[in-house]
């Protein structure tokens, strides 16, 4: 299980750069750099805390885990 602090420092590394690429790609369509700043910005607020929830769901899934048998040194 990942800690609560690692799920949201993953959250915000993330953000980060997918607020610069969403970001861009608004300047890029609109030419305002303005206006792609404020949609970067939003894309930001949402999204941070849908990814953090979704994040801690699969902590509770097991699907695709393996247990780890213990090493034992003789």
């Amino acid at each position: 299980m990942e800690t609560k602090k690692r799920s949201v420092a993953k959250a915000i590394s993330w953000r980060v750069i997918a607020t610069i690429i969403t970001s861009l790609i608004a300047f890029f369509l609109t030419g305002a750099w303005e206006f792609a700043a404020a949609i970067g910005l939003a894309d930001t607020c949402f999204k941070f805390f849908v990814y953090f929830a979704h994040e801690r769901l699969w902590n509770r899934i097991n699907f695709g885990r393996e247990e780890k048998q213990p090493e034992y040194i003789i």
